[in-house]
């Protein structure tokens, strides 16, 4: 057990991962070394981040608290913290049933970790971070919580209200992670499509990507979690037109029966989705389109099933993810709907709906075949350095293999690649 060293643990999404990076720079500055996801925690101080967003989540949250609550009653550790979206939801029930954790932290007040220390928190460094990820991108995170009430979500439950940062704090963060080295930013919140109405009384999203676009230095701009209603049209002139914004958005649809989709609270209909996804693809064309879906929500019939089955056909979504209903305590559906889709209903659907997908997704593949492609080189693995084109996000969209043998590459530089084959997840290419 070494003295000085803390190790982090971050559970669930990037917007957790760039909370881990800014304790991280605060820990640092305070003349720890810190250590992220280490194979083997040897610190003193264990800090872990939670995620409280569905069942899975949480229970992993728990049985890694308790991993190293056991740790520390056999002498292993010094000190456990929790910090994260499991512990601002559940504060209470964890102080009673983990108590050998030495203090829980929600999600906003983890800075207190740092007094509880005997240390300071440097406010010249509150937008500052030791990243995790290559040195070449960066996730962005510019608001947090979210006021959509979906009913089947407990988000707004654990962030509260949308809070976005103000846009000079935001470019001011981007210059200097550029100057670190970063050249590709994974824009992320809650909920991108309402950034700035909480600050400006208007969507700001697409104002902010266009200033992000005329930083010098920032050569892809990749946005996550868009949300369908009251999208702001205008991003998709600010991606058209700026050749470092990628033409990729991920933005959750979670269904296409319009009775479904008023029972799940999403104010918008099947009509206006159609919509929506036909005016993407003709105004940034080449778009590749990320989406969420679920299966399972109460009430899901058979044929609102096939409905959602038709859509997936009819809308190709180059890249698609998708999941069964899970109740979640405090949320409209646990309150108001019984949860009557039986599980083994909803892993049947959900299986097919992502075999289903999983056809288009290789013919998507196959078609890029004789294409030459901008490719950023993330590592080595094997035989092959490891690659991603303007379509792919970090660990969750395929790669691009490209081998070694005859040639030199860098991570972190971009090349011209042309695309040799493909099978149901990544892509093989050759440099031009």
């Amino acid at each position: 057990m070494k003295k000085k060293v803390i190790d982090i643990i971050t559970l669930g999404c990037s917007k957790n991962l760039v909370d881990s990076e800014m304790l991280m720079k605060q820990l640092s500055a305070n003349g720890y070394e810190v250590r992220h996801d280490p194979e083997k925690s040897e610190g003193c101080i264990v800090v872990i981040n939670t995620c409280g967003f569905i069942g899975d989540a949480k229970e992993e949250s728990i049985n890694m608290i308790l991993e190293f609550a056991e740790a520390k009653e056999e002498g292993r550790l010094d000190k456990l913290f929790v910090m994260g979206c499991l512990s601002e939801r559940y504060l209470k029930d964890l102080q009673m049933e983990i108590p050998q954790v030495d203090k829980y932290y929600g999600k906003f007040n983890w800075q207190e970790l740092i007094n509880d220390l005997g240390k300071s928190y440097f406010d010249e460094y509150k937008d500052r971070r030791i990243l995790t990820t290559p040195s070449h991108y960066a996730y962005l995170k510019i608001g947090e919580g979210c006021n959509r009430h979906c009913a089947y979500c407990a988000i707004p439950i654990i962030t509260g209200k949308y809070k976005s940062r103000p846009i000079e704090d935001i470019l001011a963060e981007v210059e200097y992670l550029v100057s670190m080295g970063v050249k590709e930013f994974q824009v992320i919140a809650q909920d991108l499509t309402y950034y700035g109405t909480d600050l400006y009384k208007k969507p700001a999203l697409p104002e902010l990507v266009e200033r992000m676009a005329k930083v010098n230095g920032v050569e892809w701009i990749r946005l996550h979690y868009a949300y369908p209603t009251h999208f702001p049209y205008d991003l998709l002139k600010v991606m058209r037109e700026n050749s470092n914004v990628c033409k990729y958005l991920d933005i959750a649809l979670q269904h296409i029966s319009n009775s479904v989709l008023k029972n799940m609270r999403r104010n918008i209909t099947s009509e206006e989705t159609y919509e929506l996804l036909e005016t993407m693809r003709r105004e940034v064309p080449g778009i590749h389109l990320r989406t969420t879906l679920m299966v399972g929500f109460p009430g899901e019939t058979e044929q609102d099933f096939e409905e959602l089955k038709d859509f997936v056909r009819k809308a190709r979504f180059e890249r698609m993810g998708a999941f069964a209903y899970s109740e979640e305590d405090g949320t409209y559906a646990a309150d108001h709907y019984e949860d009557n889709v039986p599980e083994e209903v909803k892993q049947a659907r959900l299986d097919e709906l992502m075999e289903l997908q999983q056809e288009i997704s290789a013919e998507v593949s196959e078609s890029k075949i004789g294409q030459t492609l901008k490719v950023i080189i993330d590592r080595i693995e094997g035989e092959y350095y490891i690659g991603r084109t303007e379509f792919d996000s970090p660990e969750v969209d395929p790669e691009v293999l490209i081998p070694c043998e005859g040639n030199e590459l860098e991570a972190g530089e971009f090349y011209n690649v042309r695309i040799t084959g493909a099978n149901d997840f990544d892509l093989y290419g050759e440099i031009v």
